[in-house]
């Protein structure tokens, strides 16, 4: 299914009040949408590749299996939205808020998520080698098993997550805050941890072999579960 641009203001425009938006597997590469109101919509297995998504609210929609590859989010709404196996890879996601957005198995490898707000968001599984999330916040989000090589966190907020197991080979921690956070099993090998905030932090098993740790700040009782 396929969409002009007429077509797309006039469903954008004209559906009824409250009425959520069914494009499940629509073709809207290179589409404008920005600052279009998507909230709820049907978004699943989509094809977005390109499209302009700035400011758009996309709270609540499912993007399930969509695929947004170099998709321009910036400042954009997912909050609670659903994206699960979805690709995001190079897609711009600078200062979007994805609070408790559904994330697991995604693709956002090289995405830029710098200064994004990923409170309580499942990011288990996903896909975010060479990602850029310097300053973003990840507070109490799920990590588990994520690829981030190569990643950079410098600054980032990750207090209360959960890395059970996730690849952080070479990854840039500098600066970062991961008080409290789970990293048993974690793969930190390589990685810039220089002035980062592990106390209270759960660091059982973690590798850390050729790691940087200059003026990190760790507690006594690191390792404990």
């Amino acid at each position: 299914m396929q969409f002009t641009s007429n077509e797309l203001y006039l469903l954008l425009n004209t559906r009824p009040p409250g009425r959520a938006l069914w494009l499940s597997g629509a073709d809207l590469q290179d589409a404008h949408l920005s600052r279009a109101d998507l909230s709820g919509a049907d978004l699943s297995r989509a094809n977005l590749r390109h499209a302009n998504l700035s400011g758009a609210n996309l709270s609540t929609a499912n993007l399930s299996g969509a695929d947004l590859s170099a998709a321009d989010l910036r400042g954009a709404c997912l909050d609670g939205a659903t994206v699960r196996g979805a690709r995001l890879c190079q897609a711009k996601l600078y200062e979007a808020s994805l609070h408790h957005v559904e994330l697991h198995e995604a693709d956002l490898s090289e995405a830029d998520l710098r200064r994004a707000d990923l409170r309580g968001a499942d990011l288990s599984g996903t896909h975010l080698a060479g990602a850029r999330l310097s300053h973003a916040v990840l507070s109490h989000s799920n990590l588990n098993l994520a690829m981030l090589t190569d990643a950079d966190l410098s600054d980032a907020q990750l207090d209360g997550a959960t890395l059970r197991g996730a690849n952080l080979s070479r990854a840039r921690l500098a600066g970062a805050n991961l008080h409290g956070c789970d990293l048993s099993g974690a793969d930190l090998r390589g990685a810039d941890l220089q002035g980062t905030n592990l106390t209270g932090a759960n660091l059982a098993e973690v590798q850390l072999a050729d790691a940087h740790l200059e003026g990190a700040l760790l507690s006594e009782d690191a390792g404990q579960s």
